[in-house]
């Protein structure tokens, strides 16, 4: 079974498709929204291995010719030196403005491949084709392109829809637990600022169940899409509501910097914002406390941190003051009044973000495993 969802952008309208073994119809999803001709399907060498070839046939039967481009598996390819190998590979491949791009592949390389397609020949049109949990939910959807700087986490970027979103489920089988979890932290997001019915269905499974079960994992996609969808319609760059959207990700941002790339996924470093997020809610906003508890144990049951990171706070201060959402100098956090409505902008004087973090527990570290 297929789930199908629209973005509804006007002129930049695209479709998503969440089911199993999409991949062997690539091509002909891309003939389908017109994309024909010359193609770069850009993957990283993890999952490259994995399903480089079957995607890279299904377009050839579908008469595109792909050419092939990988990139390190890791959040360091999100830097200047990848994106210029991927504009090398666009000219050798002879893409032209009528040619796309397609980005096979988690979070990392959807964003990297998309502000390649943004920014190549001043745009051209690009496909995503996500293979991990955390991109399906989240970073494929919304048109949101980017690279690192040292100094922060997607400092460099544009805004740039995709033609098409085709997400196999069946990709999720490959993934370590670990980085399946990570993934189910973008859901409890979602869960948080628009669906608690979220949390009940997580709550009710273990992670291993939820791998295994095709329908419900299906379910969980496509109605996460769906939220994302609804703000990215209201609000497409980022000028006020999709906001909303970074529950958790003011501080998650800047744990994964301080701590280095790649020692926390993604996913976890979310998990530990949130529960920031929330602790500061509840000094702010009045979120009760008894739904603080009920997002720990939450987390906790998905396997993702809930205490601070062995990380210094006059470092997570200073990559916060870098973060790119600040205006007038301050970072505006999004805070939670109960599960599902949240409140977005809202400024934290220093002491209380210092005297939350002192509070939020022992410090806990994971390596890579």
């Amino acid at each position: 079974m297929t789930c199908k969802r629209k973005v509804e952008l006007g002129p930049r309208s695209y479709s998503i498709h969440i089911g199993p073994n999409l991949l062997s119809s690539l091509g002909a999803l891309c003939s389908e929204e017109g994309m024909e001709g010359y193609a770069l399907l850009i993957s990283d060498d993890n999952v490259d291995k994995l399903y480089g070839e079957t995607a890279a046939r299904s377009l050839r039967e579908a008469g595109i010719v792909a050419t092939r481009m990988v990139v390190p598996a890791g959040e360091e390819s999100k830097s200047h030196e990848q994106l210029i190998r991927i504009y090398d590979a666009a000219l050798a491949a002879g893409l032209e403005r009528s040619s796309f791009m397609i980005a096979l592949g988690g979070g990392v390389v959807g964003d990297l491949a998309g502000y390649a397609a943004a920014t190549y020949l001043r745009g051209v049109r690009y496909v995503q084709a996500p293979t991990s949990l955390l991109a399906m939910v989240d970073s494929a959807v919304g048109g949101k392109t980017g690279i690192n700087l040292p100094q922060g986490k997607n400092l460099i970027g544009a805004f740039h829809q995709p033609a098409l979103v085709a997400a196999d489920t069946m990709t999720l089988r490959s993934l370590p637990l670990r980085e399946f979890c990570a993934g189910l932290a973008e859901v409890v997001k979602y869960g948080v600022i628009a669906d608690p019915s979220l949390f009940d269905v997580l709550e009710r499974k273990s992670p291993e169940a939820l791998m295994e079960d095709d329908a419900l994992l299906e379910d969980i996609i496509c109605r996460s899409c769906e939220i994302k969808a609804d703000v990215v319609r209201k609000d497409e760059r980022e000028g006020g509501l999709r906001a909303v959207l970074n529950f958790g990700h003011t501080l998650g941002h800047a744990i994964e910097q301080v701590a280095g790339y790649g020692v926390y996924l993604h996913g976890e470093a979310i998990a530990m914002g949130m529960v920031f997020a929330a602790r500061l809610s509840e000094q702010l906003q009045g979120f009760p406390a008894e739904d603080t508890a009920r997002l720990l144990r939450l987390l906790q049951h998905l396997r993702l941190p809930v205490a601070r990171p062995e990380v210094s706070w006059p470092d997570v201060a200073a990559a916060l003051s870098r973060d790119k959402k600040r205006a007038g100098g301050t970072v505006g956090f999004v805070l939670a009044e109960q599960l599902g409505t949240v409140r977005y902008g809202c400024p934290v004087p220093a002491d209380v973000l210092e005297r939350v973090w002192n509070e939020s527990g022992e410090p806990w570290s994971r390596s890579k495993e």
